[in-house]
């Protein structure tokens, strides 16, 4: 059976502008939650930040990989999950071309790429477990698009906030994002003072005020 649901346009623009310039990092001092531990970028730089578009397919069938390339639209972020399965590739060269044609901002996919050099050739930014030359097939068996999605434990709804940079995957649902990304923001901001500090001669844990759980013996 197949789940086709309409798109949703969650994150605004406001939210896109606003996470720009914010590090997966700097919100990693803010919350445990929502980073998709153990993906990998199939290259450095790489940074992206969109609207989820979410796939789930049983392992072997990614039928419906290649319908959401038919809702996505520009500046999207697609995200697979694969059920578990993280030694099969669903997303090679054809696919990202045709993701690359469609204008999306990044690709996350919880299982294997392959084609990689056709992958970079077009410079699609793309996270996953790794490569692998077993891939997937066009079954028809089942598949579910734009429904609630896990992926590395983190469960991600179309229409999430996704924010993707060299250190990272870090997920939110756009109710919340604000918050996370002002107080990054101006954590960013005083970066350059505190180095300044460091500069003339003031501990960093005298700044950071580590200093308070140790004795003065």
């Amino acid at each position: 059976m197949f789940v086709v649901n309409p798109r949703v346009q969650g994150v605004t623009e406001d939210l896109i502008n606003l996470y720009q310039n914010v590090g997966t990092s700097t919100i990693g001092h803010l919350t445990d939650f929502g980073f998709l531990k153990g993906l990998k970028p199939l290259f450095r730089p790489i940074r992206f930040v969109g609207n989820a578009v979410t796939v789930r397919i049983p392992h072997m069938d990614s039928t419906a990989v290649h319908k959401a390339l038919d809702i996505v639209e520009p500046g999207d972020v697609l995200v697979i999950d694969m059920s578990g399965d993280i030694d099969r590739s669903c997303f090679g060269g054809m696919v990202s071309y045709a993701a690359h044609v469609k204008k999306v901002a990044g690709v996350i996919v919880s299982g294997c790429i392959n084609d990689v050099d056709e992958i970079k050739e077009i410079k699609l930014p793309v996270f996953s477990f790794g490569v692998s030359p077993l891939t997937t097939r066009i079954l028809g068996i089942e598949g579910e698009i734009n429904t609630t999605i896990s992926v590395c434990g983190v469960s991600i709804n179309p229409g999430d906030l996704i924010v993707a940079d060299n250190d990272g995957v870090f997920v939110i649902h756009p109710n919340a994002a604000r918050k996370y990304g002002e107080i990054a923001i101006e954590k960013q901001q005083r970066e350059p003072e505190t180095k300044m500090k460091i500069d003339t001669g003031i501990s960093l844990a005298s700044i950071s005020k580590a200093n308070r759980f140790f004795s003065s013996n």
